[in-house]
């Protein structure tokens, strides 16, 4: 099933991300636990796609078995930074053959020993160009990704959300937001990119942080600012391993009842691969998804 027609649904949900082992020896282990997070039933499951296509196979072999065995919906990551068309071409028809109608387009990170690359002979630098091959490619269910806190690479926020709608406009159905903190961001983020005509569904993405050492990890990764209350949260209980994890999930919880009660109707949390902690979530909100 699309996303793009699960997200009209107005009944609430959550979803869950994934990610595939690096190396074949993590196959199963990560399967298992990916299993476990499908039979929680969310609405759908994203299967990240590591830098260079490095894990592309075991990408498609979960979101596959997610769909097949268990009935979620899955959506597969697809970067291109670095990529040649052909073997973009390649993984698309790879996607296609396995079931999946949904790709998340995405130019990826920027491998470190490609910073100083003289990027005008990529045949993609922006996610834009993905987007619009997968347009071309076939009837693929598009998502996107964005910041509500702005693109670390954009000068500023009306630049990034320029080049938001030209992604959007090439094709994108919906878009999964960057991890923040403060929900009030995204509802600043939300209010200015319809004022520019973005319409499509957004969906927040939660990160529950529960362990102190992924704080450092998590605003490298996306500039995410810390509100005084998490780095409160942090200081208090980042050196307890089992208070940080509950007040972690306690947090993100808080974070999904405030944007269900704000008029969203979908949330996407970055689970880690983490059942115990996907779990543990839906059953904070149990009544409230009923």
């Amino acid at each position: 099933m699309k996303i793009s027609e699960l997200l009209k649904d107005e009944k609430l949900s959550i979803s869950f991300e994934v990610f595939p082992p690096k190396t074949e020896s993590g196959f199963e282990s990560v399967k298992h636990a990916t299993e476990e997070i499908a039979a929680l039933r969310p609405s759908f499951m994203s299967v990240t796609y590591g830098a260079g296509g490095g894990t592309s196979k075991y990408t498609l072999d979960i979101a596959r078995h997610i769909k097949e065995r268990y009935g979620v919906p899955s959506i597969a990551h697809l970067t291109c930074v670095s990529s040649t068309r052909e073997t973009v071409r390649e993984r698309i028809a790879d996607i296609r053959a396995a079931g999946i109608e949904n790709i998340m387009a995405l130019r990826g990170d920027i491998p470190k020993s490609l910073e100083n690359d003289d990027r005008s002979r990529w045949d993609y630098r922006h996610a834009v160009e993905l987007v619009r091959e997968l347009r071309a490619a076939g009837d693929f269910c598009i998502g996107g990704a964005c910041y509500p806190e702005i693109h670390p690479e954009s000068e500023n926020g009306k630049q990034d959300i320029a080049y938001l709608k030209e992604k959007v406009d090439a094709g994108c159905a919906f878009l999964t937001t960057q991890m923040f903190f403060d929900n009030n961001l995204l509802y600043t983020f939300l209010y200015k990119i319809r004022e520019q005509g973005i319409t499509v569904p957004v969906i927040p993405g939660i990160m529950p942080i529960t362990n102190g050492n992924q704080v450092e990890r998590a605003v490298k990764l996306s500039g995410s600012f810390m509100p005084q209350r998490f780095k409160a949260l942090v200081d208090r209980f980042g050196t307890t391993p089992a208070a940080m994890k509950q007040a972690g999930i306690v947090y993100a919880t808080d974070q999904i009842i405030d944007l269900f009660a704000n008029g969203l109707t979908h949330v996407h949390v970055y689970s880690m691969n983490k059942p115990d902690v996907a779990a543990a979530i839906l059953r904070n909100l149990s009544d409230i998804l009923g």
